[in-house]
C-alpha cells in the first residue's frame, strides 16, 4: 500500500504530497496521522526553509472521506478526535516561521479548504473549483475553515460560501483573495503540472532570497490576532532588530548600501 502522504526535503524545500488519489485525497485516519506527522517534522527541521503542498491524482483535497466516516466512525466523538489529529498538522504549518505555498489543482472542498488555507500563497488551475459543501451532508465546518476563511475573504463572503453549496471558479477564488494565482493548461493533467511548476517557482523565489526573513514576515502576519496593536508594533520592532543581526541580513544590507553608493557617484 502506498504512503498516504509523500514527503521529501531537497535544497531547503519540503514537499508534502497528499496521496490518496482514488479518494480525491480525502482524509481518513491513516492520512490524518500521516499529515500530523509530516507537518510536524517539516516545521521542526532546521534544513527546511520553504514548504510546498500538493496532491496526486485529479483533485487537491475533497475534505473528509465520507464513505470512511459512514463505515468506520461509530460516533461524533470519533469524527472530533480525527479532526483533532488533523488540526495538529494545521497548527504546525500556520504557527511556523516557514512560508508555505500550495499547488491546488482540481477540486478543493470541505476540509480541503482548511488545508488550502494552511498555505500562505496558493496557486490553482483554471479548471479548479473551491467550496465548503459541509452542510450538504449535515455537517459543520472544521479543519480551520471557520477560523481562517473569514480572515482570508471577509466575513460576508465566508458566510456566502458556508451557507450555500456554491463552488467558486478559480477566477472567483482569485477575485475573493482566497488564492494568489490561476494557471492554465491544455488539459487537466497539463494544468496540474503547470500549477506545480509555478508553486515550485514561488518556493524557489523564497529559497533564493532571504528565506528566514520571508518566514518571519509570515509569522508576524499569521500571529497578529494574538496581540494588541501596541504589542504588534513591539513585536515588529523586536523582529526587525533580530533580523538585522543575522548574517544574511548583514550581507544583503551591505550589498544594497554599496550598490546605492556606487550609483550615487
Amino acid at each position: 500500500m502506498s504512503d498516504p502522504i509523500l514527503f521529501s526535503v531537497d535544497g531547503g524545500l519540503a514537499r508534502l504530497t497528499l496521496n490518496r488519489p482514488t479518494r480525491l485525497n480525502a482524509f481518513n485516519a491513516d492520512l490524518a496521522r500521516a499529515w500530523r506527522d509530516v507537518t510536524t517534522e517539516a516545521t521542526s527541521r532546521d534544513d527546511v526553509k520553504a514548504i510546498l503542498l500538493d496532491a496526486s491524482g485529479p483533485a487537491f483535497c475533497a475534505g473528509g472521506d465520507v464513505l470512511d466516516m459512514a463505515t468506520t466512525m461509530g460516533a461524533g466523538s470519533d469524527i472530533a478526535d480525527l479532526a483533532g489529529v488533523i488540526n495538529a498538522g494545521i497548527r504546525a504549518l500556520t504557527e511556523s516561521a516557514i512560508p508555505v505555498v500550495a499547488a491546488a489543482h482540481g477540486t478543493t472542498a470541505g476540509g480541503g479548504l482548511g488545508i488550502l488555507l494552511c498555505s500562505d500563497y496558493a496557486v490553482v488551475g483554471a479548471r479548479s473549483k473551491i467550496g465548503s459543501l459541509y452542510a450538504n451532508i449535515g455537517l459543520t465546518p472544521d479543519l480551520s475553515v471557520s477560523a481562517q476563511l473569514s480572515a482570508a475573504v471577509g466575513q460576508r463572503r465566508a458566510l456566502q460560501l458556508v451557507l450555500q453549496d456554491r463552488l467558486l471558479t478559480a477566477e472567483e477564488a482569485k477575485e475573493w483573495g482566497l488564492v494568489a494565482e490561476v494557471v492554465s493548461g491544455v488539459d487537466a493533467a497539463d494544468e496540474a503540472d503547470r500549477v506545480r511548476e509555478r508553486a515550485e517557482e514561488i518556493a524557489g523565489f523564497w529559497l533564493a532570497g532571504a528565506a528566514g526573513a520571508y518566514g518571519q514576515a509570515k509569522r508576524l502576519v499569521r500571529s497578529r490576532p494574538e496581540r494588541s496593536f501596541v504589542e504588534q508594533l513591539e513585536e515588529e520592532a523586536r523582529s526587525i532588530g533580530a533580523s538585522f543581526d543575522t548574517p544574511d541580513a548583514k550581507a544583503r544590507v551591505a550589498a544594497f548600501a554599496a550598490a546605492s553608493m556606487k550609483k550615487a557617484r
